[in-house]
């Protein structure tokens, strides 16, 4: 079965094109919702988040001390890689555990995994194509200052941690422009014909 890994920086509206591929029926992982649930989910994960930052990491009722473990890592560069390091196996584990669900289900000729780190993480290699939403920086910034009510300093700073849009845009096989001037959704509907030739290869 076809995997497509899917992407793009804060603000590109990856979600928004995920949606229109659900509306088409294709299943849709979103690793960053999974790797919070598996952060209070996954044993192995949540001995290992202690093992490095603490058993406070952890409230007496199990659930992942947000507040504790964002102090850490939040102006930390080495220490966020650590965690990282740690969340990317067990969502990867997830991903296969979730995507073999769909092996030989006639009706999921391919499924989708959203991450923002799909480069990143590397995570990109356990999918037969990455496709990456891209929209100029000046709009993904106004688009996630309108969304999360920040500042501009605070949009910029969390667009900063993650790879550049030419970086991203390099690596990628696909990529939907979502620049508030063309349409998305014939753009994913090209997509999904040629994900589905690929899927009956």
């Amino acid at each position: 079965m076809l995997k497509v890994g899917i992407t793009g920086n804060i603000g590109s509206g990856k979600t928004t094109v995920c949606k229109i591929f659900e509306v088409l029926g294709i299943p849709v992982f979103y690793a960053d919702d999974q790797a919070k649930e598996l952060m209070s989910t996954d044993g192995l994960l949540i001995e290992q988040i202690k093992a490095a930052f603490g058993s406070e990491s952890y409230f007496e009722d199990g659930s992942l001390n947000r507040k504790h473990i964002a102090a850490i890592v939040f102006n930390n560069s080495d220490q966020l890689v650590k965690l990282n390091t740690l969340v990317h196996p067990a969502v990867f584990r997830a991903f296969d555990a979730w995507a073999k669900k769909f092996d030989g289900d006639n009706h999921t000729p391919y499924v989708l995994k959203e991450a923002a780190l799909l480069f990143e993480s590397d995570s990109y290699k356990m999918c037969d194509r990455s496709l990456m939403v891209s929209a100029p920086l000046n709009v993904r910034l106004q688009r996630v200052i309108a969304r999360d009510g920040i500042t501009f300093d605070e949009a910029n700073k969390r667009n900063d941690r993650q790879f550049t849009e030419a970086q991203k845009l390099d690596m990628a096989d696909d990529v939907i422009i979502n620049d508030d001037t063309q349409l998305v959704i014939p753009q994913v509907l090209k997509l999904h014909k040629r994900y589905l030739a690929l899927a009956t290869k």
